[in-house]
């Protein structure tokens, strides 16, 4: 197999403060090198903790460049006693334009949108209102008055960071006091701007030769972000040369179809029938992207498949739960791409979002290639809206 380029990387120390209660950080490091630039490996790794802190249910306080500063939590773990903590006229409740939709909460004036706490929520609705699976058992709830001012770039980011820490985009809000100084904070900047710089911040940190059923000469590479976050993997099929597009697939994970062989989607047809085509055609690479779900995490998943079970399409169960229809991104995959060597490729795909998502991201998809597998009485439905609603080319 032909040498892999690996990204430049400056080696640096780093110094860690932590304060007595253990949650306080700051951090001196370098960035590796890329082509777009460094990638700033102290704010990612801020960011990092802060998703940390969410999903173990604790505070962190957002800042933004507007002066604000928010303590923050995850809806989905309201308890009465977290609720003290949020008391007073500007304590609110942040959801997400498309989950106050399903609400029928109006007049929407921008995402998110904020309901006050004081005198109308209490922990039961707060749960009721972040989780769409409980919308069934709850009927009769509201009238909800609503802030009706355009968001804090704060607000923006503290549901976005519930978005990257795979939880449900519903976000317990107050502004922060000296009391806070405690906490974890993190610049709204950082958060928005997380996803890119990640995936600038990518490296190649493992590289293994694993036959597979369908395709022996393969390898798989792992790579990983500067801040150690999320990490991507690519099955390397033969050894394709890097002057020429490259047969592609681009494969978000799916715990429940590749893994144990789910019939409500196709997804682990399309991956084994990727490897096979690819080492058919004598070589090419499956990017394997830690995107579960459409980018909502397996657990959110499940919540949707609830959903579906209750008679929602895939995308009015991810809209229910207050995501986009797909929150996937494609610059993790063409950061692997050049890393590999690979400016071109040819796309094993039915889905032309990700040719424009590589697009965007400077790859050349020279051919899209078709890839589809007959439905089962179990998935014919979802694919069915897959063409209908997302345009894919079934």
């Amino acid at each position: 197999m032909a040498d892999l380029p690996m990204a430049r990387e400056s080696h640096a120390g780093a110094s860690f403060i932590t304060g007595c209660n253990g949650v306080r950080l700051v951090l001196r490091l370098r960035a590796m090198s890329s082509p777009f630039g460094p990638a700033p490996v102290s704010a990612l790794v801020v960011v990092d903790r802060a998703v940390s802190e969410l999903r173990r249910g604790l505070d962190v306080v957002v800042t933004d460049d507007a002066g604000q500063r928010l303590r923050i939590a995850a809806a989905e773990y309201a308890t009465p006693d977290r609720l003290a903590g949020f008391a007073g006229e500007n304590a609110r409740l942040l959801l997400t334009s498309r989950r106050a939709a399903t609400l029928k909460l109006r007049p929407l004036v921008g995402d998110p949108i904020a309901l006050p706490l004081a005198g109308q929520l209490d922990a039961a609705t707060i749960a009721s209102l972040a989780d769409p699976t409980l919308d069934l058992d709850n009927p009769l709830r509201g009238p909800f008055s609503i802030l009706r001012r355009a968001p804090m770039a704060a607000e923006f980011a503290a549901v976005k960071l519930m978005k990257l820490a795979r939880l449900l985009p519903a976000a317990l809000v107050v502004e922060a006091t000296a009391a806070d100084d405690g906490l974890l904070e993190v610049s709204a900047s950082a958060i928005t701007d997380y996803d890119d710089a990640a995936a600038r911040g990518l490296r190649i940190v493992s590289d293994a030769r694993v036959p597979l059923a369908d395709a022996e000469q393969a390898r798989i590479i792992g790579f990983r972000p500067a801040d150690g976050g999320i990490e991507h993997l690519a099955i390397l099929i033969g050894d394709p040369p890097r002057r020429e597009p490259v047969l592609s697939r681009l494969h978000s994970e799916c715990f429940t179809g590749d893994l144990l062989g789910s019939l409500r989607c196709d997804c682990g047809e399309q991956l084994r029938g990727a490897i096979r085509t690819i080492a058919a055609a004598g070589g090419g690479v499956v990017l394997y992207l830690a995107q579960e779900g459409r980018g909502i995490g397996l657990m959110n998943k499940l919540k949707a498949y609830r959903l579906q079970d209750q008679g929602f399409d895939t995308v009015e169960a991810n809209e229910r739960l207050g995501f986009d229809p797909d929150e996937r991104i494609f610059r993790p995959a063409a950061e692997m791409l050049r890393l590999m060597g690979f400016d071109a490729v040819r796309l094993l795909t039915n889905n032309p979002e990700k040719v424009a998502g590589l697009k965007a991201s400077g790859i050349n998809v020279v051919e899209r290639v078709p890839h589809a597998f007959p439905a089962n009485n179990h998935n014919e439905f979802y694919l069915a809206t897959k063409k209908a609603k997302s345009g894919h080319l079934l």
